[in-house]
């Protein structure tokens, strides 16, 4: 399984970004888990938004507001589109591919298996 990420750089305060992330080495998104989470400088690694395996979106607290995940499962490929990008969104965000779980639970880093090489986000 090979996750790469793209789509990362760095804006001004309340530009937007578009990350993507391609999948291959598996036959089909449909009944895993994937999503983006983040890590910054000194943090520990954190959800940011995941489809789990119902198709069920979840995000980490008001990221819903900025943030919108999606798929595209013909071309095997995870979005996230951020809006209104502020300082502290700035981190290295990661896809990933899970296992089957549900709802909030699939926030948890520790349910995923594979993980893409990150694409760096800096908002100034």
């Amino acid at each position: 399984v090979q996750l790469v990420e793209s789509g990362g750089g760095s804006v001004n305060l309340g530009r937007s970004l578009n990350l993507s992330c391609e999948a291959s080495g598996f036959p089909s998104m449909q009944r895993l888990s994937m999503g983006w989470f983040r890590q910054a400088p000194g943090k520990e690694r954190e959800g940011v938004a995941v489809i789990d395996r119902d198709g069920t979106l979840s995000y980490t607290g008001s990221l819903k507001d900025r943030f919108t995940i999606s798929k595209d499962s013909a071309k095997k490929t995870l979005y996230l589109r951020m809006y209104n990008l502020k300082p502290e969104d700035t981190a290295a965000y990661y896809c990933a591919l899970g296992r089957p779980v549900t709802g909030f639970q699939a926030l948890e880093g520790t349910w995923y298996n594979y993980w893409g090489q990150g694409t760096q986000v800096t908002v100034s």
